[in-house]
């Protein structure tokens, strides 16, 4: 039985959702992006006309776009309503078959082994499913066929908008080799540039080379996978979307980061911002059952210069003062001199916290009478009581006093601000 998988991606789907709602700018250049006066500055999502015209790419610094393209429209994120519109997506795609594997919001794995008998009916199939989109949605995905969901994914990028793109098994090497080894999936920007000193520039150097001379150039386990790939052999599934959304097992940890809205100068600064990224975090770990041992701290200065500090923290953890004062002794540690005199130190302009090194909270917790662990289970009943206010009446509705002393630090929510997807389809 041929395997036929579909990989379908919605074409500037933030952008796309918001000129469908604002007729008065679907044919302007239009870009959904971050809050400029808060520093957060960076497109999400470019319209076509942005992307054709102006050459606008996720992730650009809108002061730059703004330098080439003066009537550029931008647009602040609606993360529900994006929500919403996926979801819809993915009940068109479950109309065909119930292996439909999220990747991200806006792009799916839809298997149609054992539906499909070639590569042809697949091909009619997501032609359908474009069709249907484009009609009852309002926005175009293009879609990619193959055999393989390394292959059906690359397919997806190769033309675009709304187009279906075909690799069968007995043409992958005239249509896939060629193409630059960056659009390989799973092969970032890194592991390109390791590739690239060694002479690998397209899949077909990468799928010619020896696998263990790519293990060693990429120094990790994902290296054999993308000879694997490179070669057409990747036998992974489609998983069903029921089995995805309930299987949080994947998760390797939890992260979040800011660009503050002002340079951080001192420890003051710092331990209101990383409260906020922190109660973020716990807030993560706490809705997913998980407690974390290891604490990362990650900052970036003024200048971009970026470096990550991570240690143990003193016990399994999941409460959000805990993991900020984990991630404090590491910013002590590494960079309490900041705002002393003659500190070489640059203010920071960006900081990250992570919780990694997972465990389920029913491995460990254990009832106890000792009067720091039933401090701990009390602070525990407090975060939880916080979650819930949250929960029925915003975030503003609780706040810690840490956070008050500086409203503009102290009020963001990157916990809102991060669209929570599918657990263990792409990284939380």
């Amino acid at each position: 039985m041929p395997r036929i998988i579909l990989h379908s991606d919605c074409n500037g789907f933030y952008a796309a959702v918001e000129c469908l709602y604002r007729p008065e700018i679907r044919n302007k250049p239009v870009v959904v992006g971050g809050d400029e006066s808060l520093r957060h500055g960076v497109v999400l999502a470019a319209n076509q006309l942005a992307k054709r015209i102006y050459k606008v790419k996720t992730g650009e610094a809108l002061i730059h776009v703004r330098q080439r393209c003066p009537d550029l429209i931008i647009v602040k994120p609606n993360h529900k309503l994006y929500l919403r519109f996926a979801k819809l997506a993915r009940e068109i795609y479950n109309d065909y078959t119930d292996q439909v594997e999220p990747f991200g919001l806006d792009e799916s794995f839809i298997g149609l082994t054992g539906i499909a008998e070639s590569v042809g009916d697949g091909e009619r199939i997501a032609d359908t499913i474009r069709e249907r989109i484009k009609y009852e949605l309002g926005i175009t995905v293009s879609i990619g066929v193959s055999y393989t969901k390394s292959f059906a994914k690359l397919a997806s990028d190769m033309r675009k908008p709304d187009f279906t793109t075909v690799i069968a098994p007995d043409e992958f090497r005239q249509k896939v080799w060629p193409q630059p080894v960056g659009d390989l999936i799973y092969v970032g920007a890194a592991s390109a540039e390791k590739l690239r000193l060694h002479g690998i520039h397209t899949i077909g150097d990468l799928a010619g080379s020896k696998r263990e001379d790519i293990i060693s150039w990429i120094r990790n386990k994902n290296g054999g996978l993308l000879w694997d790939y490179a070669n057409g052999f990747d036998s992974s599934v489609v998983r069903q979307f029921e089995e995805c959304m309930n299987d949080d097992s994947g998760i390797k940890g939890f992260s979040h980061s800011t660009t503050t809205p002002r340079d951080l100068c001192n420890a003051d600064d710092m331990k209101v911002t990383v409260m906020v990224l922190a109660e973020a975090v716990a807030a993560r770990l706490r809705e997913h059952k998980r407690l974390s041992k290891t604490v990362s701290l990650w900052l970036r200065d003024n200048k971009m210069s970026a470096f990550t500090r991570q240690c143990k923290t003193a016990a399994p953890t999941n409460l959000a003062y805990e993991i900020a004062e984990t991630a404090m002794k590491l910013y002590h540690a590494c960079y309490g001199s900041l705002g002393n005199p003659g500190s070489t130190l640059l203010p920071i302009r960006s900081v990250g916290v992570r919780a990694s090194d997972l465990v389920r909270e029913e491995e460990y917790y254990q009832l106890s009478f000792l009067p720091k662990e039933h401090k701990r289970q009390n602070i525990m009943a407090i975060e939880r009581a916080m979650d819930d206010i949250r929960e029925r009446y915003g975030h503003t509705a609780i706040s810690r006093g840490v956070l008050i002393r500086d409203r503009a630090l102290g009020s963001d929510n990157p916990k809102e601000d991060h669209i929570h997807t599918f657990p263990n389809c792409q990284g939380a």
